[in-house]
């Protein structure tokens, strides 16, 4: 696991020259967690994962994917939307017509890192997006993106890196009649 984390990281960083660089793998990253999202949530919704067999003869079955184009911060990003055959699947994470994820990509990277329960989580999802999810459906979503999670946080870290803090502090100065606002920087 430490050998493909540290083989992952490299490989993320070795295409990284500029900002927009980061920005657009920080897409692609959402955009992995998001598929990963549907398919916990249509996993739900039928009552059983792909492939398996207890699918055979249940009235309903997965049905291939829509393609849809959802607004982040990062830019845009394809996504595909899994289907039923009956057509009652309601994705909960972004609703079958939303194009902008308001900032969701906020909220999932905040989840990850706070390592909060699946009752913290599904309070969460109510507050701030009105979507009733089980703690069930929590779970399922969870253990479906555990993997990436636990990949990010055991990556490698350098041992020393370089930060600069910059501060300053605003003063209003009289110079020559005037009363100017002068800034007193602290680095």
């Amino acid at each position: 696991m430490q050998n493909e984390t540290n083989w992952l990281a490299k490989e993320l960083a070795k295409d990284c020259r500029t900002v927009e660089d980061i920005q657009e793998k920080l897409k692609d990253l959402f955009k992995g967690t998001i598929q990963h999202v549907f398919e916990a949530e249509i996993d739900n919704h039928l009552g059983y994962k792909m492939h398996d067999n207890e699918g055979d003869h249940s009235g309903n079955s997965r049905n291939g994917y829509s393609q849809k184009t959802v607004k982040t911060k990062f830019g845009n990003g394809e996504l595909k939307v899994p289907r039923d055959r009956k057509g009652e699947f309601e994705p909960q994470i972004i609703k079958k017509y939303e194009t902008a994820s308001n900032g969701l990509e906020d909220q999932i990277i905040g989840l990850y890192a706070k390592g909060m329960s699946t009752i913290d989580i599904e309070d969460h999802m109510q507050d701030l997006y009105g979507i009733e999810v089980s703690p069930a459906m929590v779970s399922k979503v969870t253990d479906k993106i555990m993997p990436l999670i636990v990949e990010w946080q055991s990556r490698p870290l350098d041992r020393v890196y370089p930060i600069v803090f910059l501060d300053a502090i605003h003063f209003k100065v009289r110079k020559e009649n005037r009363i100017l606002s002068k800034a007193a920087y602290s680095v």
